[in-house]
C-alpha cells in the first residue's frame, strides 16, 4: 500500500454506500472523507486517536533484530520466517523489511484526518482540556511515526540526505522525500506544539504523556546531534519517571511493574502478532536466539538484564538452541507482553552520550555508572580516560540495555559503523557476516509499490545498483 493510495482502503465502505444511492442525490466527492462528518465530537477525536495508537506494531523491532548482530538463526527454525531478511537478501519487494513503511504512513493518515477536525468538533462544557490533550497526543504521535520512518528509511542521518516524506495533511498527492534536516524540523514543530497541549496531570503511560513527549524530543535530538537539547529533554524525562531498581527491573518484562516505563503499547490476548512470537514459536521452537556477541557482553552472574532478557536451558536436546529471548515471553500467556517504546534507561544513555559529545566526560560517566549500578549487583563506578572511550562504553551499554527494543541498527548507522556478526554466530547466515554503510540493508529500501506508483519518491542508492 503506498502513501498515495492509503486513503482508498479507508473509503471502501463509504464508496459502497454511495453506489447504492440515487444518482439524483447531491453527494460529496467520494475521493475524500470530510473530517467534519467523521469527527463531530471530542469523543470522536479520542476514537480516531485510539485507532492510530492501535496501528503501532513490533515490525521495526523485528527488522532490527533480523538484520543486525543482535540475534542468530538456530537450525531448529525450520519455519522460514524472516530468514531471507536475516541473510540480507533485501530488496524493495521484500515485504518483511518494508512493513513498517506502510504501517507508519497509515497511522499518520489516521492522525491527519483527526487533526483536520480538531478545531471544528463540538466541544461541550468541561471538554476543553480533553480536546487539547487529544490534539497534543495526535501531534506527538505524528512526530513519533515520522521519526520511526526516518530511522529506517533515511538515506543517511546527515542533514541534507534524503529523509522521508513528512505528511502533515491527508491528500492524494505524489509526495517527494524531505531532507533529514526538514523532517527533524517538522518533528520539532509538532512536539513543541504538543507539549503546550497535554496536561501535566495526565499519567497514562499507554498513551503519550508530557514525559513521553520529552523522551521523543530527546531521541530526535540525539539523531540531530543537537547535544544541548538532548541533555535538556532527557533530563525532563528522567526527572518525571525515575529509573527502576534492581528489584523492580524483572517485573517490567512480565508486565508486573511500571517502573521507568515512559510509554508502552498494550498487547492483548488473542493478538496474532505478539512481539514475543517473533523470537519464540508457541510450539517451542526458538526462531531467533540472542547472539553470542551480545551474550558475551553481560556479567551473567550479577547483571539483572541477563536473566530478564535471556533463558539458558541445556536440556533442550541436540540441534536446539541453548539460549532464547525471554524479554517478551509473558507471564500470563505465552508471548503476551506490552511493547515498551520508551524507558528511562534510554534517557540516561542519551544524556550520557550527549554529555560526552560536549566533552563533559565525568558527567557522562556519572550517568553511565548510575545505570549500571541499577542493573549490576556489586558494580563499582568506572572512570573513562576520554570522550571516545566513554562513547564506546555507552554503545556497548546500549547494545545490552536496549537489546530487542529496535535500536541496534540505528545506533550503528548514527556513527557509520559496520554491522559485524561474530564467527560464533556465523551458522545459517549464508555468509551474511559484514554489512557496511551503503550496503543493501544498512538503510531499508523504499517499497517497490511506492516508487512505482510515485515517481517523486526516490529510492535509496544501494537499491539502484
Amino acid at each position: 500500500m503506498t502513501i498515495r493510495y492509503i486513503k482508498y482502503s479507508l473509503l471502501l465502505l463509504v464508496a459502497g454506500t454511495f453506489m447504492s444511492c440515487s444518482k439524483k442525490l447531491d453527494l460529496s466527492p467520494i475521493d475524500n472523507i470530510d473530517p467534519s462528518k467523521a469527527f463531530r465530537t471530542v469523543a470522536d477525536l479520542n476514537g480516531g486517536l485510539l485507532g492510530a495508537y492501535d496501528g503501532i506494531t513490533n515490525n521495526t523491532i523485528y527488522n532490527v533484530s533480523l538484520v543486525t548482530d543482535e540475534c542468530n538463526l538456530p537450525s531448529e527454525n525450520n519455519t522460514g520466517r524472516g530468514v531471507a531478511t536475516y541473510r540480507w537478501q533485501i530488496h524493495p519487494s521484500n515485504t518483511t523489511i518494508t512493513a513498517s513503511f506502510d504501517e507508519n504512513y497509515i497511522i499518520i493518515d489516521r492522525l491527519n484526518r483527526a487533526l483536520a477536525a480538531v478545531n471544528t468538533v463540538k466541544v461541550k462544557a468541561g471538554e476543553e482540556q480533553s480536546r487539547d490533550q487529544y490534539h497534543g497526543e495526535l501531534l506527538a504521535l505524528r512526530a513519533y511515526c515520522h521519526l520511526e520512518l526516518l530511522r529506517s528509511y533515511a538515506e543517511t542521518y546527515e542533514p541534507q540526505a534524503m529523509g522521508v516524506a513528512y505528511m502533515d495533511s491527508s491528500y492524494i498527492g505524489k509526495p517527494s522525500r524531505n531532507s533529514v534536516a526538514e523532517v527533524i524540523s517538522f518533528m520539532e514543530r509538532d512536539l513543541t506544539a504538543a507539549k503546550k497541549l497535554i496536561p501535566a496531570g495526565f499519567k497514562d503511560n499507554s498513551r503519550i504523556t508530557l514525559a513521553a513527549v520529552s523522551a521523543i524530543q530527546a531521541r530526535v535530538s540525539l539523531y540531530a546531534k543537537q547535544w544541548d537539547k538532548a541533555i535538556g529533554f532527557a533530563t525532563e524525562a528522567i526527572n518525571a519517571v525515575p529509573l527502576a531498581t534492581v528489584a523492580q527491573f524483572p517485573g517490567i518484562w512480565k508486565d508486573e511493574e511500571e517502573a521507568e516505563v515512559i510509554w508502552k503499547i498494550k498487547q492483548v490476548s488473542g493478538n496474532d502478532d505478539l512481539i514475543g512470537s517473533r523470537y519464540n514459536d508457541v510450539g517451542g521452537i526458538v526462531l531467533y536466539a540472542p547472539s553470542f556477541k551480545l551474550l558475551n557482553l553481560f556479567d551473567k552472574n550479577n547483571d539483572i538484564r541477563y536473566t530478564s532478557y535471556v533463558k539458558f536451558d541445556d536440556t533442550r536436546g541436540a540441534g536446539k538452541s541453548l539460549y532464547s529471548v525471554i524479554k517478551y515471553a509473558g507471564s500470563k500467556e505465552a508471548n503476551l507482553a506490552d511493547i515498551k517504546l520508551f524507558r528511562t534507561a534510554e534517557m540516561y544513555l542519551i544524556r550520557a552520550e550527549a554529555l560526552a559529545e560536549k566533552d563533559r566526560v565525568a558527567d557522562g560517566a556519572k550517568d553511565l555508572n548510575t545505570l549500571r549500578t541499577a542493573r549490576i549487583s556489586g558494580y563499582q563506578d568506572q572512570t573513562f580516560a576520554d570522550k571516545t572511550t566513554l562513547i564506546n562504553a555507552i554503545y556497548d551499554e546500549r547494545f545490552k540495555e536496549l537489546a530487542f527494543e529496535g535500536h541496534r541498527l540505528f545506533d550503528l548507522r548514527r556513527r557509520n559503523l559496520n554491522v559485524a556478526r561474530s564467527n560464533e554466530d556465523a551458522a545459517n547466515t549464508n555468509g551474511a557476516l559484514l554489512m557496511k554503510p551503503g550496503d543493501k540493508g544498512y538503510a531499508f529500501p523504499i517499497p517497490d509499490l511506492e516508487t512505482k506508483a510515485n515517481k517523486n519518491m526516490k529510492q535509496n542508492p544501494a537499491y539502484l545498483k
